[in-house]
């Protein structure tokens, strides 16, 4: 198992009249077995204005975050800025290219998706979706916000709940934060 990474997955965020949500499974993983069923993998950061969210090797993620945080500071806020300055960092950093996560990072107006490979996306829809299960939430967000009326914290949640039905790296133990 040493040379296996611990693994967090499934994050989706969602914005509807005004309100963002951004929901996570609990679950992490090392290499197919289940070691921990109620990790956090979400943040509020900078004042509690910005949501973050990550999934991939979680010792990673915490790196990132306490880096993304500083830029945030660094930029006075600007998360735009912050975003494009962390991604560069990760990329030509020695010690932060070797990460392995994603970020989900949203605050009151923008979404942002960003890897390690450099890329930084501002998703059209505005919904922010990653991990092993993401492709399953980001469906049912978009299906649930364009045919129902329910409120982001709810889609959120439901996102998480129909990903952890067919993905097995993915559980029901939801943790949602709002702004």
């Amino acid at each position: 198992m040493s040379n296996q990474l611990w693994h967090s997955t499934t994050i989706i965020g969602v914005r509807r009249n005004g309100r963002v949500a951004m929901a996570s499974d609990g679950q992490v993983t090392v290499g197919e077995t289940v070691i921990k069923h109620t990790a956090r993998k979400l943040r509020k950061l900078h004042h509690d204005k910005v949501i973050v969210g990550f999934a991939g090797a979680s010792a990673d993620a915490f790196t990132l975050f306490e880096r993304f945080e500083a830029k945030l500071d660094e930029h006075s806020g600007n998360l735009a800025r912050a975003v494009v300055e962390l991604a560069k960092d990760w990329r030509t950093d020695r010690v932060l290219r070797r990460l392995e996560a994603m970020l989900g990072i949203m605050d009151s107006q923008s979404s942002y998706i960003v890897s390690g490979s450099g890329d930084v996306i501002e998703p059209d829809d505005g919904i922010v979706a990653i991990g092993s299960g993401g492709a399953y939430a980001l469906a049912a967000a978009r299906s649930l916000l364009r045919h129902t009326q329910l409120p982001a914290e709810k889609i959120a949640r439901e996102a998480i709940e129909a990903a952890a039905a067919v993905c097995i790296y993915t559980n029901t133990e939801i943790t949602v934060e709002t702004l």
